[in-house]
């Protein structure tokens, strides 16, 4: 057996972990909604105690990062239809897995975190010459500069935006527009209840502290839209969006309520 790899991450990036747990526990299930035998091995090869995941974290909850990463896979797939050779920004990446599961074999690749995301990332996955690493936040622009764009650019985030403030998500949106027009960006978003919520239930359940917790809220795709002219609501559907089949009664009812009211919700944007 190889030699588990230890794990030293800040507060924040570590609820990177939190979506990698979710995806390998999915891919181990006997009708799996997402394969995603990376995550499984990364979860096998990792030096870190899982269980107060497993023991905090319901159902309902793991089927929102399910969710979420099977929107998104679908969404670049539709785009590297239309541009087979696209250039394609993970942002806050942490130990994301989109790449196997959509790599078309032409597309460019970036990821993109915080050096010691980065760095435990490199451990597990290789970079390529299709497919780089970039050790900076979000909110820095030095990152556009590094950016080659061989086709349309296509930006994707899971569970990152609403980490950030508001005006820091508004700052880098107007950067985005007018540095890769006409760019798509998809992302999960949160409503304000639902930030209230994910820091109450999810985060201190798993025993992250506050320095850990949600910071953005919106309650519609509109609302970016007032931010800049240019920027174009293409989707904006609750996340839970045709993933409620084969849930028992209770966790279709938390998934029903939790679309009704928006609590979480996808986001397609063009910039």
């Amino acid at each position: 057996m190889s030699e588990k790899i230890a794990v030293d991450l800040g507060s924040v990036q570590t609820t990177l972990l939190l979506p990698l747990w979710g995806r390998a526990m999915e891919t181990r299930k006997t009708k799996p909604r997402l394969i995603d035998r990376k995550a499984v091995e990364i979860i096998d090869r990792i030096d870190y105690d899982f269980s107060k995941i497993a023991s905090g974290i319901h159902n309902v909850t793991q089927l929102e990062w399910i969710a979420r990463s099977v929107h998104i896979d679908r969404t670049i797939r539709e785009f590297l239809a239309a541009h087979p050779a696209a250039t394609i920004i993970n942002v806050g990446c942490g130990l994301d897995t989109t790449f196997e599961r959509v790599d078309n074999g032409r597309l460019f690749w970036y990821d993109l975190d915080l050096s010691d995301a980065i760095e435990l990332r490199r451990k597990f996955i290789q970079e390529s010459e299709r497919r780089k690493f970039l050790p900076c936040s979000f909110l820095d622009e030095c990152w556009f500069n590094q950016i080659k764009v061989h086709q349309n650019v296509f930006l994707m985030a899971a569970g990152v935006l609403y980490y950030f403030e508001e005006n820091q998500v508004r700052e880098i949106f107007d950067k985005i527009c007018s540095t890769f027009p006409g760019s798509e960006f998809v992302f999960d978003a949160a409503s304000h209840m639902g930030v209230r919520m994910a820091n109450r239930k999810v985060i201190q359940n798993v025993g992250l502290d506050e320095r850990s917790f949600l910071k953005w809220g919106i309650e519609h795709a509109s609302d970016i839209r007032k931010w800049n002219s240019h920027i174009e609501v293409i989707e904006d559907y609750p996340v839970y969006s045709g993933m409620k089949k084969g849930l028992c009664l209770l966790d279709r009812y938390m998934a029903f309520i939790a679309d009704r009211h928006r609590i979480m919700f996808m986001v397609h944007l063009r910039m």
